[in-house]
Parts: structure tokens; C-alpha cells; sequence
């Protein structure tokens, strides 16, 4: 039979175990809850915890399935109306080029693979796609050369800037896991984000 002494002494050693793991819990929490801070206020949005590279316009980028040669950028004002309100709107001039190698076929930019990364910090503005020789969601055929062609971003209407950051995301030609029971069979998805592009900004204002 335990002594009065043992029966202490455990109830000690048990508290002192308790406290520790407390502790230990209380310090894995924290340190999981600065790792999601980062992952969400990571990637493009803080400069320091930028995770890809930022280049200078003009350049040229090859990402996922184009090949992109930016040049400039312009915020166009339209006065208020009658009948419509005063806005704003962001377009940028790049050089596009299909360069799927893998499928060869004709296809549009989506407008989820370029994005204005806003200086405050704010969730990114996914643009419209790209319109070429005049038309939106223009279907570039693979092996042809490049077109001069637009993106045109919304934006409140006090937007600034004399230069702003377009974020270039890139689908990747992969398959899906076969561990999951999925095809095997790769194809273009999974968008990553390769690039933010800085590129200096005009501003004029539409005449009605």
C-alpha cells in the first residue's frame, strides 16, 4: 500500500506534467495559428513575404501555357453623366502568345490568370481576360506570333497610381493524383502564381 508521501508525491509530479503539457499546447497553438497569418497574408499581398519574384516592365514572361510581353499600363477616368456615375477602370497593353506545347490548341486568356495586387493589401482584382484585335476573350492559336492585346481590371473610382502590380498566375499540364482514384491523364489546371509585374501607370480621362 502506498504511503501518504507517495500518494503527494504523485499528485504532484501528475500537476507538474499537466502544467507542462498545457504549455506545450499553448505553444504549438500559437505557433499554427502565426503559420496561417503568413500563409494568408503571404504570397503577393505584403512585399517582404512576397513569395515570387517581381519584375519590371516592360518584360517578358512565359507562364503556364502563354508567353506574356507587358509594356504599359493606363487608368482611365469617365466623368459622371446623366445617366452614369463617375468610374474608373485599369487596362494594361501586353504582347500575348500561345505557346501550349503539350496541346497545341486554340485557346483565350482566362481572366483568373492576371490579377492587380492593390497596395493596401486588399484581396486581388481578377481581370477581364484579354481582348485582342479588338475582342474580348480572343482565342490565340498555338505556334502563331504574338498579339498586341488589353486586360482591363475594375477599380474604385479615387484609384491612383503611377505604377501598379499585376499578379501573372500560369496553369500547370498535370495530372490528377491517382491515389485519390482520379484520371491520370495531365491537363492544364492547378494555377500558381509566378510573377508580379510593376508597371508604370498613366492617367487620362475619357471626354463625353
Amino acid at each position: 500500500m502506498e504511503s501518504l508521501d507517495d500518494v503527494i508525491d504523485a499528485m504532484i509530479a501528475d500537476r507538474v506534467i499537466h502544467r507542462h503539457r498545457r504549455k506545450w499546447l499553448i505553444v504549438i497553438a500559437a505557433i499554427l495559428v502565426l503559420a496561417a497569418v503568413i500563409f494568408v497574408t503571404g504570397g503577393w499581398k505584403e512585399k517582404k513575404g512576397r513569395k515570387v519574384d517581381t519584375l519590371e516592365a516592360p518584360v517578358t514572361l512565359t507562364s503556364g501555357r502563354y508567353e506574356y510581353g507587358f509594356t504599359s499600363a493606363e487608368i482611365i477616368r469617365s466623368p459622371k453623366t446623366t445617366y452614369d456615375p463617375a468610374k474608373s477602370r485599369l487596362v494594361i497593353t501586353f504582347d500575348l502568345k500561345n505557346v501550349d506545347s503539350e496541346k497545341k490548341t486554340s485557346q483565350s486568356l482566362s481572366g483568373d490568370l492576371l490579377k492587380l495586387v492593390p497596395e493596401d493589401g486588399s484581396d486581388p482584382i481578377k481581370s477581364d481576360g484579354a481582348s485582342c484585335r479588338g475582342q474580348l476573350n480572343y482565342k490565340l492559336v498555338y505556334g502563331l506570333p504574338a498579339l498586341t492585346c488589353t486586360a482591363e481590371f475594375k477599380v474604385p473610382n479615387d484609384f491612383k497610381a503611377t505604377v501598379v502590380e499585376i499578379g501573372v498566375l500560369g496553369e500547370r499540364f498535370e495530372a490528377d493524383s491517382a491515389l485519390l482514384g482520379l484520371s491520370n491523364k495531365p491537363y492544364w489546371h492547378n494555377e500558381v502564381a509566378d510573377a508580379v509585374i510593376r508597371i508604370p501607370a498613366t492617367t487620362r480621362t475619357e471626354k463625353k
